[in-house]
């Protein structure tokens, strides 16, 4: 996924990678849209403590989108395209 952000690569958006926000590490952040992209595998389903920071971090205007690794993997495109759609949104 880094290798398909970073540079401004996507849409000449900024992305950043492992960032720090308050007490949390954001797997990919851009500040300009305050969109996060988390990549989580299946420890993470119906985890309370994502669900916690996501409302700690939505309480500072951040979206925060979480995709699977095996759609990362298998459907990389279709995973941009949503990123992209979410990027577009106001």
């Amino acid at each position: 996924m880094w290798r398909l952000l970073r540079d401004r690569r996507f849409a000449r958006f900024k992305f950043r990678r492992q960032a720090p926000f308050q007490n949390y590490i954001l797997d990919f952040v851009c500040f300009e849209k305050r969109i996060i992209i988390e990549i989580d595998g299946s420890q993470h389903a119906s985890s309370e403590r994502d669900a916690a920071r996501d409302a700690v971090l939505m309480a500072e205007n951040f979206r925060v989108s979480r995709y699977w690794n095996n759609d990362v993997l298998q459907r990389p495109s279709e995973v941009l395209e949503d990123i992209l759609a979410k990027l577009a949104e106001p």
